[in-house]
């Protein structure tokens, strides 16, 4: 453990179903869940997680924690009734609906917002990512453009084993919700590894000025 404070502990993560749903984009819905479904849904992560120990290391522990609850919870809803639309459209709207893109947002107004998303998200993705993950770095990009690809994604390798890649193309959106109207800051994605493509392509190019306004914002994917 690691103290910040006199008073304050970082608990550590592990590999517990209970912790798991407690830190993923499901931490707020889960508990209105019945306890059978509750109890049903750690069965399953249980079992998720000893078919996928492989990923289980300590870069991957937030993205396994979305993915091993994802495909829990779209099965065990449809385990207690639901329709598989039912368990989908609760599971994805479930999962949007804990973003905040306001920060990124308030953020992205400051004219030094690519010049520091060019130094913290390739930092943040090697801290953030374990075994199963590549990606390409441009480091030659002009000023006002910032773009990577991901050439492996272990939500690709372990939905599209299961025929899940919908679940994948649900994860994938966020990334539309917190980047797709950013101010003054066009977010281009043509491609992705959960929809059928041979890779997710990035690119974050800056305008001098808003959205409407002498440019027009893409329809990425």
């Amino acid at each position: 453990m690691m103290l910040l404070h006199r008073r304050e502990v970082i608990t550590v993560k592990r590999y517990e179903p209970e912790q798991m749903t407690a830190s993923s984009r499901y931490q707020n819905y889960f508990p209105t869940l019945s306890a059978d479904i509750q109890n049903d849904v750690y069965a399953r992560m249980r079992e998720l997680l000893e078919e996928e120990k492989e990923y289980c290391d300590k870069g991957n522990y937030a993205h396994m924690s979305q993915i091993i609850t994802s495909i829990a919870l779209y099965e065990v809803l449809q385990k207690h009734g639901s329709s598989e639309a039912e368990a989908y459209r609760i599971v994805s709207e479930e999962m949007w609906k804990f973003l905040d893109p306001s920060g990124m947002q308030k953020l992205a107004r400051k004219s030094f917002f690519l010049p520091l998303m060019k130094k913290i998200v390739p930092f943040g993705f090697e801290k953030g990512s374990g075994h199963g993950w590549r990606y390409t770095w441009h480091k030659d990009d002009p000023k006002n453009e910032f773009r990577f690809e991901c050439n492996e994604c272990i939500y690709a390798k372990i939905l599209g084993k299961r025929g899940l890649l919908k679940l994948g193309a649900m994860c994938c959106h966020a990334d539309i919700i917190n980047y797709g109207n950013l101010p003054y800051t066009d977010f281009i994605r043509t491609r992705t590894l959960c929809q059928g493509g041979d890779l997710c392509n990035f690119r974050f190019v800056r305008h001098q000025t808003d959205a409407g306004d002498g440019w027009e914002r893409s329809r990425s994917i």
